[in-house]
């Protein structure tokens, strides 16, 4: 489920200068489309979040997969940049339903003796979709005819399976019975500074990731000179390859020390994307897509092993949703601030902007887990 919602959206990245070129989009145009995913998410998660809790995670996951079913076909037959916005909001409301319940679902039927297996898997889980998504919807782009319609089709096939997969898992509906109302945002009692450290390290993890995803091929075409899909979507790939290899390696490593990591290292990917833009460099870019493969990996992961600690498990879907709308509220706001200012300005200016801004994010994670450490809030593993 994680890597389907990764895959679903991950696929249009490589084709948004196609649907550019071929509509005439300006780059807010472009970036409003890739957070339109994530608006959707932010409404649908404070609705439905707790749904899993009421339900169970497989009803809830059979009904977000079959969304992102539906918004593939809506991309597939996509005449204009209005069915662009409908499948992102169809993505972002299946990826909403389905992601808290993954998430939990992972931590819940986890068969490894360490606690930290379930947010390894999902850092993994979801670098393996994105990857997959990148380099393929390359591939057909640039040696299948209908570039923009075949990388839909692969993605409605899986969520066929998906679908398939779910239904013949064991029901796992709550022997206890209460009535769905909506979630107020809130943190259960206790774990505040916790949820906000976890918070703040996803979401620099996404805020990059919005750049990187909504922009990169832009950038690449720009630095490299090339309009050659598959080298572009084999480029993008490379950081997604880096997020699950890395991840990999850290079901072995506390998640306040992977946090700690994820923040210092997210400033030097920050230090490369800006050289980059500034200097239209192409290795440079390669560095950043390698070493911000590395800190999304720290950051996401151990982002989401800290709240799987610290969550009661009543209120565990709850809280991972809640996580989820900040974290892709943050990502909403970099993507379209950043389109914004490259279309105002330039493309430069919009990245040296967006990495003072998460350079300062950085720091605050750090400064947090050093507070959390004397309060000892945060428990060690």
């Amino acid at each position: 489920m994680l890597a389907l919602a990764l895959w679903s959206s991950g696929a249009p990245s490589v084709l948004y200068p196609l649907y550019a070129e071929q509509w005439g989009l300006s780059p807010v145009v472009v970036t409003s489309v890739f957070a339109t995913y994530q608006v959707a998410l932010v409404i649908t998660l404070p609705l439905f979040g707790n749904l899993s809790d009421l339900l169970g995670r497989r009803l809830v996951m059979i009904g977000g997969v079959a969304l992102i079913g539906v918004s593939a076909l809506v991309f597939a037959v996509a005449p204009h940049v209005g069915f662009l916005f409908a499948g992102r909001v169809l993505q972002g409301v299946g990826a909403g339903l389905a992601m808290g319940a993954a998430t939990a679902s992972l931590v819940e039927n986890n068969t490894s003796a360490s606690p930290r297996f379930a947010s390894s898997a999902a850092t993994v889980s979801t670098a393996i979709g994105l990857t997959a998504a990148l380099a393929l919807s390359g591939l057909f782009a640039e040696f299948v005819a209908m570039p923009l319609v075949w990388s839909y089709v692969v993605l409605l096939g899986l969520a066929a399976v998906n679908i398939w997969l779910l239904a013949l898992a064991p029901d796992d509906r709550p022997t206890e019975r209460r009535r769905w109302r909506p979630q107020k945002p809130r943190v259960p009692a206790g774990i505040r500074l916790g949820f906000t450290i976890s918070t703040l390290s996803v979401a620099l993890a996404y805020c990059v990731g919005a750049i990187f995803l909504s922009l990169g091929a832009h950038m690449i075409r720009e630095f490299a000179d090339t309009e050659n899909s598959a080298l572009i979507g084999v480029i993008l790939a490379c950081s997604s390859a880096t997020i699950g290899a890395t991840g990999l390696l850290l079901s072995r490593i506390s998640a306040q020390f992977s946090v700690l990591a994820g923040a210092v290292v997210t400033l030097l990917s920050l230090a490369l994307m800006a050289a980059a833009s500034v200097f239209g460099s192409l290795p440079l870019f390669f560095g950043w897509c390698f070493v911000g493969g590395v800190a999304y990996a720290l950051a996401f992961t151990g982002g989401l092993g800290l709240i799987n600690r610290l969550a009661p498990a009543q209120h565990r879907g709850a809280s991972l949703s809640l996580l989820y709308v900040v974290a892709y509220a943050l990502q909403a706001g970099t993507a379209i601030g950043v389109g914004a200012i490259a279309t105002g300005q330039a493309l430069a200016d919009a990245v040296l902007v967006a990495a003072a801004v998460l350079g300062a994010m950085c720091v605050a994670v750090v400064a947090l887990i050093v507070l959390g450490r004397r309060r000892r809030c945060i428990p060690r593993e």
